[in-house]
């Protein structure tokens, strides 16, 4: 069953229904998927709201009665800003990321020159002077609070347009007040203003943003990538035996392509004349190309590498087996959108507890008689002192720090949540294609070739590009040996090299594929060389296997190559192995695996692997994998050795441990400060600088991660 008949019929219960999707950039935490999911699923002709947190994209499936206008009118009534994505339901704008940055590049250079002022202050500057200084100071911020606040403020102003609340809201009335407080203390020669204090909190709130967007632009490239492995079009002959181009959306079933040599497929389709090699490394992972003639099946994306043949489409457009991979993708990344932190959690109950506390202390100090100036001091310090920086810095500071230590050993994590999601794995798949074994034949039998043939076989080599002639090359490189000159080197589509050398035919042969290695035959006039190769086992692999074990991490191999090969590799690794597995299959053992309480760390390399990658729960590929595998992936290993994948599952788990004691610090701030807040105790500044120390306090002990890639 492929991916378009599955989609259909997991909508078989719901009768004409339409899915459309929506861009929803202020989605921040699991109170926003809550709100969004929950008020729609309520209203009238919608039948379903699904949230994808990391494209910040809402699925809502709906009656065809019910327009996209109205259901973004909706979701605005939610308190949120919504576009259509209806041209391209697999693509995000980009620029809210760039946005950001260069808001917390603003805010930064802000906070820095405004911090110089302060400290002077501090230091005890009276009179002319600190009224100065606190007037540059306004001239320094006031512009960056206006440019670096409006993230905050836009999204503030969203949600109380509709009568709604957000995480936004007493962050941008904390930004408000302190604003108008620090402008009054100004204007009236006051002793204090708190300028510092609002940009510093506004340089925290982005910071992590920003790492969110960063994450979050990564996870979306992947479906973008496998969609540009399909040919923008392709030239059709016509019933009167004229050809003309076509784009991809105009082709149809039953017209007829004409494929050339190097050139990739457009959709899918039979070959209705000539026969060629194709790599479906694409499709199956097998790095093998393909011989296919008249009658067989040929699918987009996949590469015609040797001759011309004539293919009658089958499938065009989303109906082809790469758009159903593009959406089991995107399906798959859906199912993982409701992974919710701890974090997320509390910021949910956020704006409300804030809000409460905050006008519960003007109230009460208030009545206690101590002026309206006084009591709001007091109310902004507590919008200040209780700002989630230390909670919300409590996951990302860790990641970011465990990161950059793996980054250094050669694995780079690319989604914000990976490491979470690593530390919790308890089940490991493994591809074998370019994943347990290194992805490129190598020679096994060089030693056995003279010196002047190991030339001619370099000299033969170098000139191709084919799998196997690399192999040979580097081999043959690695052991200093120099190429011969050779005259009138050709390549025969289908046959390997040859040339002429010292007045003797030399060529090299096309590979043949053998049981369970590859044979090429090197000629040098009447004599005949094999230069037998095998894709090797990747080193430390069964080392990397035996330390997940130890980490609580059994595995199994599910690959899509044939069973000899399979079995081969399963032995030497010392792993069961389920072989010729198509990307549905793989998707179905992670489902089965899942609804079985396991959590699944996927170990792949190729694009047939995309699905699982994305599906998986969490997912690692080798950085010789394809461009979509890379991207699917949570993290990317770039050595040849194995023992990478075993280091970021020990790098994880002592990541979350550190997690958790950022949350002890985060809340035991909150325990101490908020109560001296709402006492009086505690000025704006001073609650700025907490709030400030707080997140160092957390971030410091993040920095002990810097030695954990060992």
């Amino acid at each position: 069953m492929n991916a378009v008949t599955k989609l259909d019929a997991a909508k078989a219960d719901t009768v004409d229904n339409i899915v459309s999707r929506f861009a929803v950039p202020a989605i921040r935490c699991a109170g926003c998927i809550s709100k969004i999911e929950n008020g729609l699923t309520g209203e009238q002709n919608i039948l379903s709201a699904r949230v994808n947190f990391s494209t910040k994209q809402v699925a809502v499936s709906h009656l065809p009665d019910l327009r996209e206008d109205a259901i973004k009118h909706k979701i605005e009534q939610l308190g949120f800003d919504a576009q259509i994505l209806a041209d391209n339901p697999l693509a995000e704008e980009k620029g809210g990321t760039d946005k950001l940055i260069r808001a917390l590049a603003v805010a930064g250079f802000g906070m820095m020159n405004i911090m110089l002022l302060s400290v002077s202050v501090w230091s005890g500057a009276m009179g002319t002077t600190r009224d100065l200084f606190h007037w540059i100071s306004a001239l320094i911020a006031i512009p960056v609070i206006g440019y670096s606040g409006r993230p905050f403020f836009s999204s503030a102003f969203m949600a109380l347009r509709y009568g709604r609340t957000n995480m936004d809201v007493p962050i941008t009335i904390g930004i408000i007040l302190a604003t108008g407080l620090s402008l009054f203390e100004t204007m009236t020669s006051g002793a204090h203003a708190y300028f510092e204090s609002v940009v510093m909190l506004i340089f925290f709130l982005l910071a992590g943003r920003v790492l969110d967007g960063m994450m979050r632009d990564r996870a979306r490239e992947g479906i973008s990538a496998l969609l540009k492995q399909t040919a923008p079009g392709a030239m059709v002959l016509d019933e009167d035996g004229k050809t003309r181009w076509v784009t991809s959306k105009e082709l149809r079933p039953d017209m007829r392509m004409m494929v050339a040599a190097g050139d990739n497929l457009a959709a899918d389709g039979v070959i209705e004349k000539g026969a060629s090699n194709f790599d479906f490394a694409l499709m199956t992972g097998e790095s093998e190309p393909q011989h296919k003639m008249s009658g067989d099946l040929v699918l987009a994306g996949t590469l015609n590498l040797t001759a011309p043949v004539t293919v009658r489409i089958t499938a065009a457009g989303e109906d082809t087996s790469l758009s159903d991979i593009a959406r089991l993708m995107d399906e798959a990344g859906q199912q993982r959108s409701f992974y919710v932190r701890v974090a997320d959690k509390a910021a949910r109950y956020y704006a409300p507890a804030v809000h409460s506390l905050a006008l519960l202390a003007f109230i009460y100090w208030m009545f206690a008689g101590v002026g309206w100036h006084q009591s709001l001091l007091i109310s902004v310090a507590v919008l200040i002192i209780t700002c989630p920086c230390a909670l919300g810095l409590a996951v990302p500071a860790a990641q970011v720090v465990a990161s950059g230590a793996l980054l250094r050993k050669g694995v780079m994590i690319k989604d914000g949540s990976a490491l979470e999601r690593l530390a919790e794995a308890d089940r490991v798949l493994f591809d074998k294609t370019g994943t347990l074994t290194l992805g490129r034949p190598v020679p096994l039998n060089l030693d056995h070739l003279s010196l002047h043939q190991k030339q001619v076989a370099l000299a033969l080599a170098q000139a191709s590009n084919h799998p196997v002639s690399k192999g040979i090359r580097n081999a043959l490189l690695a052991g200093d040996i120099t190429p011969a000159n050779l005259d009138a080197i050709e390549e025969v589509p289908g046959e390997g090299m040859s040339a002429s050398w010292s007045g003797a035919h030399v060529a090299l042969g096309k590979p043949v594929k053998l049981e369970d290695h590859l044979s090429c035959q090197l000629t040098i006039g009447d004599e005949h060389f094999a230069i037998e190769l095998q894709d090797d086992v990747r080193p430390d692999a069964v080392s990397t296997i035996d330390r997940l074990n130890q980490l609580g991490l059994p595995g199994t191999i599910i690959s899509g190559d044939n069973a000899a090969s399979v079995a081969k590799i399963s032995r030497a690794v010392g792993l069961t192995a389920q072989a010729s597995a198509s990307p549905q299959d793989k998707l179905h053992l992670i489902s089965k695996l899942s609804a079985s309480g396991y959590k699944v760390l996927m170990v792949g390399d190729g694009l047939n692997d995309g699905p699982a990658l994305a599906a998986a729960h969490v997912s690692i590929a080798p950085g010789s994998a394809s461009d979509v595998g890379q991207q699917a992936a949570d993290a990317v290993f770039t050595s040849d050795s194995f023992l990478p994948v075993a280091l970021a599952v020990q790098t994880a788990q002592r990541t979350m441990q550190i997690v958790r004691q950022n949350f002890v610090l985060a809340i035991g701030y909150n325990i101490l400060a908020v109560p001296l807040a709402l006492t009086g105790m505690v000025t704006p500044l001073i609650a700025a600088i907490a709030m400030s120390l707080s997140s160092l306090i957390v971030v410091g002990n993040a920095l002990r991660l810097n030695g954990a890639a060992k």
